[in-house]
């Protein structure tokens, strides 16, 4: 399970303006979201980026994890 959707929520951001930050499409985001998408390795850095964290935090690590 990834964090995605906590991270943009947090920060405020429609699935359409995190797409259009990421230049994909809004369905991918939904789709990541939904855990039905693997992106590639460029679009989870430009995910991590712009939801200001890494990627362990948003794709692999647990929330309870320190």
């Amino acid at each position: 399970m990834n964090h995605v959707r906590e991270y943009r929520r947090n920060l405020k951001l429609s699935q359409m303006t995190l797409a259009e930050k990421a230049g994909v499409a809004r369905q991918t985001i939904n789709l990541i979201e939904n855990d039905k998408y693997n992106p590639s390795l460029d679009l989870c850095l430009k995910l991590a980026w712009i939801l200001e964290t890494d990627l362990n935090t948003l794709f692999w690590r647990e929330n309870n994890e320190d």
